[in-house]
């Protein structure tokens, strides 16, 4: 087996099962493993800057509360991160200055906001502070909002993919999501490990929409996104994602030797 055709590993918000929730340690610690992608998630300050961090507020993950939006970046940096020895949420510039060094890539998530839509004009200032930090061209952008994708197309020529959760999945059937796919022109479509199947993996690869997955955090999920051929997988537990990759690798040469 070519290293090539080994799925892509990306460590979901820096592996928080292993380090906590979009923690400064879990991305160093990121920025130094044997794989691929770290993911994260961007949300707007009241006062212009970008933060990293999963929900539109500091509520479920900090010692604080607020709706990030409405907060000054002074006040949602004062917050500290659970189980991170300390830590406070990075701005998009600090997790660049993080990854200088590394040839890990980028895989940028545009959460909506408080309300459910997404955030006003703030997909182009995203892309303006990857580029001024070198970081863009090695940046894949996410996200479940289909008005996000199109604003990605307008702002940028990086790639992107769908984010199609089990709920909108089951409303739309494999059919309608890839008329949905062709319609926003979408090249790539992220499903919830649980949900993927070799017949979901053949219709999207069979219209030219590469499949990925998402929430591939025990080692049997871990397995199942290898077997079904994934392009890439995200994790909360990328060390764990790392050994069974390297067992999978192996057993597949000497199986082809």
């Amino acid at each position: 087996m070519k290293e090539t055709d080994l799925t892509r590993i990306a460590s979901h918000r820096g592996g928080t099962l292993e380090f906590g929730d979009s923690t400064p340690a879990g991305f160093s610690a990121t920025a130094a493993m044997a794989l691929e992608e770290v993911e994260f998630d961007v949300h707007p300050t009241a006062d212009g800057a970008i933060i990293v961090h999963h929900d539109p507020t500091l509520d479920r993950t900090t010692d604080r509360s607020g709706i990030i939006a409405e907060m000054t970046s002074t006040d949602v940096r004062a917050a500290t991160i659970d189980y991170s020895g300390g830590s406070h949420p990075l701005t998009l510039e600090e997790l660049c200055a993080l990854f200088e060094n590394s040839p890990v890539a980028f895989r940028c998530e545009f959460k909506p906001g408080a309300a459910g839509h997404g955030y006003r004009d703030f997909v182009p200032r995203v892309i303006e502070t990857l580029a001024a930090n070198g970081r863009l061209e090695t940046t894949v952008f996410s996200s479940f909002l289909l008005e996000t994708l199109i604003a990605l197309q307008q702002s940028s020529d990086q790639p992107f993919l769908w984010l199609v959760s089990p709920p909108v999945l089951h409303q739309l059937g494999v059919k309608a999501m890839i008329s949905v796919a062709r319609q926003y022109n979408v090249p790539e479509i992220g499903l919830n490990i649980d949900t993927a199947t070799p017949e979901i993996r053949d219709a999207l690869v069979s219209e030219g929409i590469a499949f990925g997955c998402w929430a591939a955090h025990s080692a049997q999920q871990i397995e199942k996104a290898l077997a079904l051929g994934a392009k890439v997988f995200t994790t909360d537990r990328p060390s764990l994602a790392i050994a069974v990759r390297e067992a999978w690798r192996l057993r597949n040469q000497e199986i082809s030797a």
